[in-house]
């Protein structure tokens, strides 16, 4: 029953941009997603302007929840579990002052011969994988796709996914020993 009331709430926002709607979202959820964030690891602030995110996402695009597809509460903390992922991201990224400008030292020829087998060895190691494993590894390293989108991509379900990187992370752990 509760959903039904936060999914017309969101139908309100999406149909008449109901403020009093949007409101009584945030107030619940707000909070709720501000804490699952710190749970999940984020820091106090980075939570706080992660929700803050969310709730604007939602007010922006109410038009894309689908109740036949989740519901209101799957649907909003999906958004913060992938607005958590991107601001990982960005904090990974260098930032202008830790990148090296201007001509690098060339590298020692033993390092370029030894990267070169070992590249060699990778590939050898992903073409000896089973089909599905290295599809997925490739799709993931390559393609640059999370699991969510590799599942959405071949219509496995998300544990698949993660179980047959697993095992190809193995399977090249050990061949790279």
């Amino acid at each position: 029953m509760e959903n039904s009331r936060w999914t017309d709430l969101i139908a309100r926002i999406r149909d008449e941009a109901d403020e009093a709607a949007f409101a009584e979202i945030f107030g619940h959820f707000a909070p709720r997603v501000k804490g699952f964030l710190m749970k999940s690891g984020a820091s106090a602030t980075l939570a706080e302007e992660c929700a803050q995110d969310v709730m604007a996402t939602l007010w922006q695009k109410a038009h894309l929840f689908d109740p036949s597809r989740a519901s209101a509460a799957t649907w909003i903390f999906t958004i913060a579990r992938n607005r958590r992922i991107d601001a990982l991201r960005k904090a990974r990224r260098p930032e202008p002052e830790d990148i090296v400008w201007g001509p690098e030292q060339e590298p020692d020829q033993a390092d370029i011969l030894a990267l070169e087998q070992e590249s060699a060895q990778l590939t050898q190691a992903i073409a000896a994988l089973p089909a599905k494993q290295k599809t997925l590894i490739e799709a993931a390293y390559f393609g640059d796709l999370t699991h969510s989108e590799i599942a959405e991509k071949t219509g496995l379900p998300l544990g698949t996914i993660k179980s047959r990187i697993r095992l190809a992370l193995e399977r090249l752990r050990h061949t790279m020993k």
